[in-house]
């Protein structure tokens, strides 16, 4: 059976854009009878709150988006540890680092002590999200050096990408692939401050929980592999790809919590479920008009040939931009 996700982190209220990705994942698990899991990826505990991940549970099951395994279900399967039940990533450390320690014990992580500042001032590529392609300096520290290093200050630890190709196949963007090394470079796993990193709590999770679908945005492609290696190194199943167009400003600018756009707060004091599921239908291009539906009539007209690869500019409130 299908079993897709949706993983938000809670450093805000849930804006459209949010609304957007878990409907896309939760149509595309449930379009063929499967399940729908809510992780909540709360792993960067300064930005992320408790109370902002019971207010996101809040939107999702007014908008009826309600999940088959999540927080306050109990289906979980995982049984690693007792930290297993949590759908909560920042109580799931003790799983986190019983795989951190496989990949150490393979000789596939290294300390590294650049500064963020030095990283995003250096010239070298950036990743389609933005951030700096590591180029390995702290791959040629010599003993002497690494030892004085450690006296000033913590690393972080790095996953040490070999120079070979990664392919995969998109269930809507086609074949993907890159250099490890070049495109993707050595990423961070467990940050300076002990807390571990996206990519590796990620690929464990889905893994473990068994979920066998991952719908979510295009500005992910290149996680996906990076993910993939940890699954291949892990020795862990790895679940089908899916990505979407992100909705965008008339700038280019994807919406985000930070400039409260459109955010959860808004659209309930004005809109109903039905008129925010079928104001989304009409952008993804499934439906001809704005017109209110529910889930059912959303999951019943929902094709992924329909959705566009090209990212959704977002006008007036229910209009689409060309």
């Amino acid at each position: 059976m299908t079993k897709g996700r949706f993983a938000p982190s809670p450093s805000g209220r849930m804006h459209f854009g949010n609304i957007y990705a878990a409907l896309i994942s939760w149509l595309s698990a449930k379009k063929d009878g499967g399940a729908w899991l809510l992780r909540i990826e709360d792993l960067d505990k300064q930005r992320c709150k408790r109370e902002w991940a019971d207010r996101l549970m809040d939107d999702l099951l007014w908008l009826g988006l309600d999940w088959d395994e999540g927080p306050g279900k109990k289906s979980l399967q995982d049984q690693n540890c007792t930290a297993a039940k949590s759908y909560y990533q920042s109580e799931r450390d003790s799983i986190y680092k019983k795989y951190f320690r496989a990949l150490e014990e393979r000789g596939l992580v290294y300390d590294c002590f650049c500064r963020r500042a030095d990283l995003l001032a250096a010239s070298a590529p950036h990743a389609s999200d933005g951030t700096p392609i590591y180029a390995g300096t702290c791959r040629k520290l010599s003993a002497a050096d690494r030892e004085r290093l450690l006296k000033e200050r913590s690393p972080a630890k790095r996953i040490r990408l070999p120079d070979r190709e990664s392919i995969f196949v998109d269930g809507h963007y086609g074949p993907q692939k890159c250099k490890l090394a070049r495109d993707a470079g050595d990423f961070i796993i467990r940050r300076a401050d002990g807390n571990f990193s996206y990519q590796l709590a990620v690929a464990v999770d889905d893994a473990l929980m068994g979920v066998t679908q991952v719908a979510r945005g295009r500005d992910l492609l290149m996680s996906t592999h990076q993910q993939l290696f940890l699954y291949e190194a892990l020795g862990l199943q790895k679940p089908r790809f899916l990505h979407f167009p992100l909705l965008v400003d008339k700038e280019g600018r994807r919406l985000s919590k930070r400039d409260k756009d459109l955010d959860m707060g808004y659209l309930r004091t004005r809109f109903s479920p039905q008129e925010i599921i079928g104001k989304l239908m009409f952008l993804c291009g499934m439906s001809p008009s704005c017109k209110p539906m529910n889930l059912q009539e959303a999951a019943a007209i929902f094709v992924w040939n329909k959705l566009p690869q090209e990212d959704i500019v977002v006008g007036e409130w229910g209009r689409k931009d060309s």
